[in-house]
């Protein structure tokens, strides 16, 4: 390689090539480098075997779970035909397992003693269907 001096005595820069040269010696290691990695095999999914007496208590529990939302909505039906054929001779009584009794005819009272338990049904009954949708078998 020649270099030409300038009339100052500083040599003149090689013009060369040298970028494109060393992206392309770059690109072709990548490439032979991307040849030499071993592929990982992809996993495959494996299924998981239910035990057939594990799979039958799920499913005598999706069936209690199922019979309890069926109470749940007979009552509320009950409730609710109560509620709607309640008058002035409505009666509220309470016994406990010894036999005490609590009775009332106070109409205010036993509207809102029917209320909160309406909504507190509505509300175990959003939560049970919930759980039924999310069970899994």
């Amino acid at each position: 390689m020649a270099t030409a001096v300038k009339q100052n005595g500083t040599a003149k820069k090689e013009t060369a090539t040298v970028k494109k040269e060393v992206q392309q010696q770059l690109a072709k290691d990548a490439i032979d480098n991307s040849k030499d990695t071993p592929k990982v095999p992809e996993k495959k999914e494996v299924a998981t075997t239910v035990n057939l007496d594990d799979r039958i208590q799920r499913f005598e529990k999706l069936r209690g779970m199922a019979n309890n939302r069926e109470r749940l909505v007979q009552t509320l039906n009950e409730l609710t035909k109560f509620n709607y054929n309640q008058g002035d001779s409505s009666t509220f009584y309470i016994r406990d397992a010894s036999g005490l009794e609590f009775k009332t005819t106070n109409t205010n009272l036993i509207r809102l003693v029917t209320s909160n338990l309406q909504a507190t049904l509505e509300d175990r009954k959003v939560e049970l269907e919930k759980e039924i949708l999310q069970f899994e078998l």
